[in-house]
């Protein structure tokens, strides 16, 4: 038995998919008496999942991607575990039948169950029009390259009864990138989808991930506030998802087809190897049938790329995102910045409006530049511009004035301050609302209305 099958043997005893409830731990510090109502203070409209107390096994939930099921309910599918990116992460899912006002208690979907450690994290689900429902996610397998939770295999789950049982699809194979990733082709890649699939102009779903660079290839590079992988952008395209095919009968396109998308790494150790830091690709479809995605860097700034065809084979070199051409630069801390289209065609995107060195942060890495506010701004498609999108000033969409909860680094006291929207939009029942984990411990929403978008025109 080879080191690859005799990992699939480990993973094959964790092959039950039975939905069990989560069970949190003995609390280890009291809830503050204010506890209760912290909740409260991004001021949401829905709450999706509240934990019980600060420091519980639920302490950390994150990567919250919801779908509406061909019934018309919305699963949500989120990572939760004692504490980011902690050896018991897992996947769990909660159910609404009521356009989001509500939900059922969360229920494990996968995890660790073969062996402490053996991650299961970053779902990704998609609904297919014949009605199947698909959940790809990464598991860990017991090597790591980068960490338990990142080095990691492609997995599958279905289900073919509105989402209440899944079946397990197996292992979907990753393109692999002889340049970045590990010489050995046993050990898994460096991967994370962090946004749900849009459709393209041909109609197929399109999602955007990150690649991390092999250790082996990329050493971490030194930078402010800390060590930094090697990473580029890339998409995947599911050709023939809608006819509901088994997961080992899927048809997938790697793009783009030459290299990945990549942002020069302003303090990179050699020049000569081309380190880059261009992450989270946050992808929409352009009316010209182009996709759009905006990146997270290390630059202070957001960055784009736009694909030169409906395809998405090809995409321009990337660029700073401005507010429109010539115009001021979208400043932004190395944190989330989803980009969604909104129903009446415009896009909405959301952003810390400041370079890292604003709200007591000393650079783009520092990680309280995510305590910033999140701001808000709308896009507009423009046809003969440069940058396609131009986008509106920012308003403020919420803030927890710096106060900490949840667990701090590794499950200690401290918590976090931290905006990073790790979420996603839903279009339930007429209503359009961004989901969010607030500090990464709560889950929450707020319904985008057009009073919110009212007057939110770009210049020029």
């Amino acid at each position: 038995m080879n080191r690859r099958q005799a990992l699939q043997s480990l993973l094959a005893t964790g092959g039950s998919l039975a939905v069990a409830k989560t069970k949190p731990r003995a609390a280890t510090v009291p809830a503050p008496a204010c506890y209760t109502n912290e909740w409260k203070r991004s001021r949401p409209d829905f709450v999706l999942y509240l934990p019980p107390e600060p420091l519980g096994d639920d302490g950390d939930n994150e990567h919250l991607l919801i779908a509406e099921t061909p019934k018309g309910d919305l699963l949500a599918f989120w990572c939760q575990g004692e504490y980011e990116m902690s050896r018991d992460y897992r996947i769990v899912q909660a159910r609404s039948k009521d356009g989001g006002a509500t939900w059922t208690k969360p229920e494990m979907l996968v995890g660790p169950t073969d062996h402490r450690g053996f991650t299961a994290a970053w779902p990704l689900p998609i609904v297919s029009r014949a009605g199947r429902i698909y959940v790809f996610y990464f598991k860990h397998t017991g090597i790591a390259d980068m960490s338990y939770t990142t080095t990691a295999i492609w997995r599958c789950l279905y289900s073919d009864d509105d989402g209440h049982t899944f079946r397990d699809g197996g292992e979907i194979p990753l393109r692999r990138r002889e340049q970045v990733d590990h010489p050995d082709p046993e050990v898994p890649k460096n991967i994370i989808i962090w946004q749900p699939a849009i459709r393209d102009a041909n109609d197929r779903f399109v999602a955007g991930f990150t690649r991390w660079s092999s250790l082996s290839r990329f050493p971490m590079a030194n930078g402010p506030g800390g060590w930094y992988p090697d990473s580029r952008s890339e998409f995947v395209r599911f050709e023939n998802i809608d006819d509901g095919p088994l997961p080992r009968d899927l048809k997938l396109a790697w793009l783009p087809e030459g290299d990945s998308i990549s942002v020069p790494c302003p303090f990179e150790p050699h020049k000569s190897r081309g380190y880059s830091l261009g992450e989270e690709p946050a992808v929409v479809l352009l009316p010209d049938g182009r996709l759009f995605a905006a990146m997270r860097t290390i630059t202070g700034m957001l960055w784009y790329s736009v694909s030169e065809d409906a395809t998405g084979r090809t995409w321009r070199k990337a660029g700073a995102m401005r507010f429109y051409d010539e115009g001021a630069f979208m400043l932004h801390p190395k944190n989330t910045a989803p980009l969604y289209r909104l129903r009446d065609g415009r896009y909405l995107l959301f952003f810390q409006n400041h370079d890292g060195t604003s709200y007591g942060a000393k650079g783009a890495g520092d990680m309280d530049a995510r305590s910033a506010p999140m701001f808000y701004s709308v896009g507009e498609f423009r046809p003969q511009a440069r940058q396609p999108v131009w986008f509106s000033e920012p308003r403020v969409f919420c803030d927890v004035q710096k106060i900490a909860i949840g667990p701090g680094n590794e499950g200690r006291e401290g918590g976090r301050t931290w905006l990073s929207f790790y979420g996603c939009m839903t279009y339930a029942r007429g209503k359009q609302i961004m989901w969010y984990p607030d500090r990464k411990h709560f889950l929450l929403g707020k319904q985008i209305t057009p009073a919110m978008l009212e007057g939110m025109k770009p210049r020029g």
